[in-house]
């Protein structure tokens, strides 16, 4: 099982992708994760990821691509993956196609939360992080729209993007995901 997730922020990815994981038995993999440990376990890519996010830049999509390519092919990853939060952009998806064909492997399903923003906002609102203000979730929502729609369109001219009502309980969202990618 080869899964990508997203949605907004909010959207009860994370939340979902762990029900996923412990179900199937497939590792959740997180961009920002996968970067952090491998700057921590000083892999070529991750010191050349380091320096760049100790300065609050943005890692380049070709070292993001290639640390992704580095852990899928670790061991856990032979019976499927769970893709949280990425790709986010088309040049990303594009890459992505190419390491999966590298691998023999392929996207099946892209499952994509979808909330309105007031649930969002009121989501948001009950987490009480700091960089959970409303103004700041609306620009985060906007600039996930923003990205985010163009990639909707291409996985939809692929038959792969699976679209989920992300508002309802925890076991009728599941339930949705679960029939949507045939599990």
């Amino acid at each position: 099982m080869h899964l990508v997730f997203f949605g907004p922020p909010g959207a009860g990815k994370g939340t979902q992708a762990q029900g996923i994981v412990a179900d199937y038995g497939v590792p959740q993999i997180s961009t920002g994760d996968i970067l952090r440990a491998a700057v921590s376990n000083g892999t070529p890519l991750g010191q050349q990821a380091g320096p760049l996010m100790a300065a609050g830049k943005l890692v380049p999509d070709e070292l993001v691509i290639g640390i992704v390519e580095e852990r899928l092919k670790e061991r856990d990853c032979e019976r499927g993956f769970l893709l949280d939060g990425f790709p986010r952009t088309i040049p990303q998806a594009q890459s992505l196609e190419v390491v999966l064909q590298r691998l023999g492997k392929s996207i099946e399903h892209v499952v994509s939360l979808e909330v309105p923003d007031d649930v969002i906002h009121e989501r948001m609102k009950g987490r009480g992080r700091a960089d959970d203000s409303p103004a700041t979730v609306q620009k985060r929502l906007d600039e996930f729209r923003k990205l985010t729609a163009p990639l909707k369109a291409y996985y939809q001219e692929r038959g792969l993007l699976r679209p989920i009502n992300g508002v309802g309980t925890l076991e009728d969202i599941a339930g949705a995901i679960k029939r949507a990618i045939g599990r």
